[in-house]
């Protein structure tokens, strides 16, 4: 739909940043709109109880996650039988129950659980599920087991929906280097950046100044009436990067620091969000990424340095929050695609899963545990059975915590889980 920006819009607004005339699309008129004032665009009325500025922090463990080895079932026998040499010891598990404990290396995290801002949800799967990378990421994006044609993403399909600051073009911001599907929107908004400082327009042709240069990109990127909805997408998402890459530096310059985080590029990541947040970016979700957990070989190590990696960062991000103020307003959610086959393989690691834990971490929620751990002994061609469908998870988080409808995002009605 076209709409054209009024002078009373442009008078009020004193919108300067793009000339791309009066009759502009609508989505670039709303886009510069929401750069000015963002929260002038709130689309929705704000439901009771939830508050408008919340915050989704999805954390993506890529690889598949051996939930076993991370949420320790060290009261069943059949773990020590199905793990000769990559079983946690009984003395090494820190105990949250009397059967079941965290991997040593999640020390941090255990300080969160034990404070109330840790929620695990155990044995989080879908029906028929897929041992491929590919397939299954794309199913856990597109919250889609059932393989209809869904061209994007849950968050995008949130961002779809109207929400409160949905046109700002930082609605979700990925630390990457491409877009995650889970992110992508009908709608086109949404910007992925690895550093900020190189998130912004830069000069590249020989010839022609910086200043020409930039008109001329202006240019391509101006809207034209009947064109082609590709041809449109791709103007849309350009000028979103150009018009957003101000206003994510000036957020991050907001930041005072004082918080020491792991020199990882996982909590790197967290560094750049919680430098986000506390400059304030009109930001509903960020998305960030830890991957290496497809451990098929060696895996004593290399999983135990990844989970030291996500309780490292995590806990510096919480404590980086708590000191700003913003604790409150911070959901932080952690997945894998899949999880691991209960017994190792002969090559000391573990092989393709399905059912797995997922992790939430904010001051805002119901801390402990959800759900039951699966049976090791009662499995389905060797893996465990799921008991909780990963959508419960999601329209619990869309409901409960941003205010949206999960049904008309996820397309049923899913059971909510008690975390918040």
């Amino acid at each position: 739909m076209i709409r054209g920006m009024t002078r009373r819009e442009f008078i009020k607004k004193g919108m300067t940043l793009v000339a791309v005339g009066w009759t502009a699309p609508s989505f670039l008129t709303r886009t510069a709109l929401a750069v000015n004032n963002p929260w002038d665009l709130a689309q929705v009325v704000s439901r009771p109880g939830v508050p408008d500025d919340r915050i989704l922090v999805v954390v993506q463990m890529g690889g598949g996650n051996d939930g076993l080895n991370t949420v320790v079932p060290f009261g069943d026998d059949a773990y020590y039988r199905a793990r000769p040499t990559l079983a946690v010891p009984q003395k090494d598990v820190l105990r949250i129950t009397d059967d079941l404990g965290l991997h040593p290396g999640l020390a941090p995290l255990k300080e969160l659980y034990d404070r109330g801002a840790m929620a695990i949800v155990q044995g989080v799967g879908y029906p028929n599920p897929s041992r491929s990378h590919f397939r299954s990421m794309e199913i856990w994006h597109t919250a889609d087991p059932e393989g209809r044609i869904v061209r994007y993403g849950w968050i995008g399909r949130y961002f779809d929906s109207n929400c409160p600051v949905c046109e700002r073009p930082t609605v979700g911001v990925n630390i990457g280097p491409a877009m995650p599907l889970a992110l992508q929107a009908e709608s086109g908004v949404g910007v992925s950046l690895e550093n900020p400082e190189a998130f912004q327009w830069v000069a590249g042709f020989d010839g022609i100044g910086a200043k020409e240069e930039l008109e001329l990109f202006r240019l391509l990127n101006a809207p034209a009436p009947n064109e082609p909805g590709t041809i449109d997408f791709l103007r849309h998402t350009a000028m979103n990067a150009y018009l957003s890459s101000e206003q994510v530096r000036g957020a991050v310059g907001a930041y005072k620091g004082g918080i020491e985080y792991p020199n990882t590029p996982f909590a790197a990541s967290l560094r750049l969000i919680a430098q986000m947040i506390a400059g304030r970016l009109a930001t509903k979700v960020y998305y960030a990424h830890l991957t290496g957990f497809d451990t098929h070989s060696a895996q004593r190590g290399v999983h135990e340095n990844l989970l030291e990696q996500l309780a490292g960062g995590v806990a510096a991000f919480y404590r980086d929050l708590e000191a700003q103020g913003n604790a409150e307003r911070v959901l932080v959610l952690a997945f894998s695609e899949f999880g691991r086959r209960v017994a190792e393989n002969g090559s000391r690691g573990t092989d393709h899963g399905t059912a797995a834990p997922m992790f939430l971490f904010g001051k805002g929620l119901k801390g402990g545990l959800y759900g039951r751990q699966p049976s090791l002994t009662d499995l389905a061609d060797g893996d465990l059975k799921h008991a909780i469908d990963f959508r419960s998870v999601y329209a619990t988080v869309l409901d409960r915590w941003l205010g949206a409808d999960p049904q008309k995002i996820l397309g049923h009605n899913f059971e909510r889980v008690g975390f918040l």
